[in-house]
């Protein structure tokens, strides 16, 4: 995650009426509607998946960054291994996957190199008009391995599409992103949405977004459906997004906050082409305050993240229970939003 502006927790979540295709929460209610009440995918894939399955992506992670000077910054040897590593995972579970460049910017151009890589996974199976996205950036800064700093968003998603597998039974086909360069101004994630044409943006439901989900001192903070603008709460549709997360780690056992968007992740493009998008985020060098520790547990007046953006962003580092709850909530809301009518 780029540095990150520090952002208040915003009040409990309200519950808006539904709106468009994502469904929402009944007025009044808070509960998401399901779309497909009947359906097992959403219980099944949060039971399945687990802390557990993302940690053996990270050991990867870190043996690749230890193994290329210390990082898997883009572009660089410890980025290009990750790529490949993050496409084999995907392709051995059944999954359409391919590894679109982009541009650097000239300033970011490191051993001669003028173009880096995302990587793009696909079912095989949905309809491919009606696209639930989820993505985590896969790069790191230079200083450090970046295992936090996005590891944890990469191992989460991972773990989701090989437990989902690669031609599931939903109604709405599900794609992963791995985006490169987000630590220099979100290069990887603008470039894929601004080459999109209209038609394949508007086959996009939603996005969701993950960054940083194991911080040592954990926060639970779902970002979307909070602010009054489209720019601070997302476009018509995030807070459904936002609703499902906070239901989904209710039911891991924690009570998450909702907060705004800002332009500090891979979420800001989708944001501008007018896509809802919700994502999930435990919080980085800003400090835990008395009342957050006393909702989530951990110490009070230290960073959520001591080691944000240093060499000590390591597998060791990690907490392993917010590892877990987040990759089981995100696990049923892409589910949820993936059998959905």
């Amino acid at each position: 995650m780029r540095t990150r502006r520090a952002a208040a927790a915003a009040p409990a979540l309200p519950a808006p009426a539904g709106a468009g295709a994502l469904g929402g929460c009944g007025s009044g209610s808070g509960t998401c509607a399901t779309g497909a009440p009947d359906n097992p995918l959403p219980r099944r894939l949060a039971a399945d998946v687990t802390g557990t399955g993302a940690d053996s992506h990270l050991v990867a992670l870190q043996r690749i960054a230890d193994e290329n000077g210390g990082n898997r910054a883009s572009p660089g040897p410890g980025y290009e291994a990750s790529v490949q590593y993050v496409a084999a995972v995907l392709r051995a579970a059944g999954y359409d996957v391919s590894t679109p460049a982009y541009p650097l910017a000239k300033r970011r151009r490191r051993g001669g190199g003028t173009h880096c890589q995302n990587v793009i996974a696909q079912t095989r199976t949905g309809d491919p008009a009606r696209v639930v996205m989820a993505g985590a950036h896969l790069d790191s800064v230079r200083k450090g391995p970046g295992i936090n700093d996005n590891g944890s968003g990469v191992a989460a998603l991972l773990e989701i599409a090989t437990r989902l597998g690669g031609a599931p039974l939903v109604r709405n086909a599900v794609r992963f992103a791995f985006w490169g360069s987000e630590e220099d101004d979100l290069q990887g994630s603008t470039h894929y949405v601004k080459t999109l044409s209209r038609g394949q943006r508007g086959n996009i439901l939603l996005y969701l977004n993950l960054d940083m989900i194991a911080s040592s001192n954990a926060g639970y903070f779902v970002l979307g459906g909070e602010g009054k603008t489209p720019a601070k709460s997302g476009p018509r549709g995030s807070a459904q997004v936002a609703c499902a997360l906070v239901e989904r780690l209710a039911a891991t056992g924690v009570v998450a906050r909702t907060t705004t968007f800002d332009r500090e992740s891979d979420y800001a493009a989708f944001i501008d082409a007018g896509i809802p998008a919700g994502g999930v985020w435990s919080g980085d060098r800003k400090n835990k305050s008395g009342k957050q520790a006393r909702r989530w547990g951990g110490r009070p007046g230290e960073p959520f993240d001591p080691h944000y953006h240093t060499r000590r962003d390591r597998l060791d580092e990690l907490n392993r229970t917010a590892l877990d709850r987040f990759t089981r909530a995100v696990a049923g809301t892409v589910a949820h939003f993936a059998v959905s009518n």
